[in-house]
């Protein structure tokens, strides 16, 4: 078992492997018994699971049901850890909570943005992690090739900027007032295609996701926070 069969068992779903590690301890939170040896991390990057993801479900399930995505990958992914014996995982129910973000880095291959998401030196901030495949035995993982930021060498960081509500202006993240522009008349330009800090990043512009998917994104997000029925 290696990454080219779990990244066929994946084919046609847009999702791909996105690093993966050996357990230690500490990996797990507490709770979790389960006999595992090896994380192996499933996310997308650009628009291809998005394309897989609209052509599996109508648009009044995508605008209606709480969690469409979640839902599919929920599906996705447990169908593809019954194929290769093995158990799917997910950031989005707990608890306990699995520290993705944490489990992301100790993979390898990204690294934290000036505005807090990871950035990825080919895929920039296009790219999500969507769930995690755990094994019971210590499978060979592919090591990421050497990389360092590219955030080290961006001189000018647009990110930092491009905010028109300042939400990253004192180095954290100001959710109220990410929202509140958002969900205003002034917040058309996020609504329809998406952060403008995260669009202002040169790095990845070929992986950028398309209106449709930015809009999905931004209209879940507003209601998660309350913001729309």
């Amino acid at each position: 078992m290696d990454f080219a069969d779990i990244n066929a068992a994946l084919a046609g779903t847009g999702l791909i492997t996105r690093g993966g590690f050996h357990l230690e301890a500490g990996d797990i939170p507490e709770g979790f018994s389960e006999a595992a040896a090896t994380v192996v991390l499933i996310g997308n990057a650009g628009p291809e699971m998005w394309a897989a993801f609209a052509a599996q479900t109508t648009p009044e399930e995508r605008d209606n049901d709480a969690n469409p995505l979640d839902d599919w990958t929920r599906e996705t992914l447990e169908k593809a850890a019954r194929g290769l014996g093995c158990r799917a995982l997910f950031p989005f129910t707990g608890p306990p909570y699995y520290p993705f973000q944490q489990w992301a880095l100790k993979g390898g291959g990204v690294f934290v943005s000036p505005t807090g998401p990871l950035i990825h030196p080919q895929f920039g901030l296009w790219h999500a992690y969507r769930g995690a495949l755990v094994f019971e035995q210590r499978l060979a993982l592919a090591v990421p090739p050497r990389a360092s930021s590219p955030c080290a060498a961006c001189a000018d960081k647009p990110c930092r900027g491009a905010c028109p509500a300042d939400a990253f202006a004192t180095g954290g993240y100001d959710v109220p007032a990410c929202v509140g522009h958002v969900a205003s008349a002034a917040g058309t330009d996020c609504r329809d295609s998406g952060c403008l800090a995260r669009r202002a990043c040169p790095v990845g512009r070929e992986y950028l996701y398309a209106p449709d998917q930015a809009q999905f994104h931004m209209a879940k997000y507003l209601k998660a926070q309350g913001w729309l029925e």
